[in-house]
């Protein structure tokens, strides 16, 4: 079974969102750009965000001559900030080594620093029309309903999950990557995971899903993410006070930020250890490249 291409095409070009990085006038660079900024960042956070940092750094070498700390500021609210690191030290590789395009095959993107499985090949699709499979989390849930009847995808296999989306992929390579770009959106935008819209579903007549009665997920339940409280929450405090100003700080500036002691040495160490933070010989703090 698959998930039939004519339908599932003729509805993405009927409702698809439109969105800068499809547009054909963006460069590679843009959806490079883009794919970083969308990886656990929902899209009306990333676009605002994108159109900044393309009009500053319209190419990766613009980029690559800013230092850490600038593309930190840029990064703002978006979260996971070592993204911000990992797309700053691809442009450098890019700029020297590709002459400021961005390779259009998946090794070649695959060696560039910071780029993984998902975001080369998505490069390859997006932005090249390459036959490849994409496939995130919107898609194995697609995968998952539409060709093996099952209400979740399960824990990821990146060999299985990768096979599945091969196999179902239209033979011409421009078709394949548009196939694969509307079966993210119907991932995203109907067959979601909580409230999927089936009547909305432009291949509901064939999944597999509907057919069995739409099952319920069989396996362990799915923890809930918090963000109060975390890690992750002090980390982004810590990193708030280094960007609102443009000179290192004494360690009292950021201690103020957070009243757990031994939680916000943990996350300020842990910061300096992944090189979103640096320190000073007279020990105050800045960003990378900010001292």
């Amino acid at each position: 079974m698959s998930v039939d291409a004519d339908l599932l095409l003729d509805w993405f070009a009927d409702t698809a969102r439109d969105l800068p990085w499809r547009r054909p006038e963006c460069t590679a660079w843009g959806v490079l750009v883009s794919e970083i900024m969308l990886q656990q960042t929902p899209v009306a956070r990333v676009e605002p965000i994108w159109h900044e940092w393309l009009a500053r750094w319209p190419l990766p070498s613009d980029m690559a001559r800013a230092s850490q700390g600038e593309v930190l500021r840029a990064w703002g609210k978006l979260g996971y900030p070592r993204r911000a690191l990992r797309l700053h030290a691809a442009a450098g590789a890019i700029a020297e080594h590709h002459g400021d395009v961005v390779p259009a095959d998946v090794d070649t993107l695959l060696a560039l620093p910071g780029i993984g499985a998902y975001t080369a090949r998505a490069v390859a699709a997006f932005a090249y029309g390459r036959r490849c499979p994409v496939v995130d989390t919107n898609v194995r849930r697609v995968v998952a309903r539409a060709v093996h009847g099952a209400g979740d995808a399960g824990p990821p296999s990146t060999t299985r999950d990768l096979a599945d989306v091969e196999a179902i992929l239209p033979a011409e390579q421009s078709v394949a990557a548009r196939y694969s770009a509307a079966l993210m959106e119907l991932g995203a935008l109907v067959c979601t995971a909580r409230s999927p819209r089936c009547a909305d579903c432009p291949v509901f007549a064939d999944c597999a899903w509907q057919r069995a009665g739409r099952p319920a997920y069989a396996g362990p339940a799915k923890a809930v993410q918090r963000f109060a409280g975390t890690d992750r929450q002090v980390r982004g405090l810590l990193l708030d006070v280094l960007r609102d100003t443009s000179e290192p700080v004494f360690k009292a500036k950021l201690d103020i930020v957070w009243p757990d002691g031994g939680q916000r040495e943990r996350c300020l160490h842990s910061l300096l250890v992944d090189g979103l933070v640096e320190q000073t010989g007279d020990g105050r703090f800045a960003l990378p490249g900010e001292h």
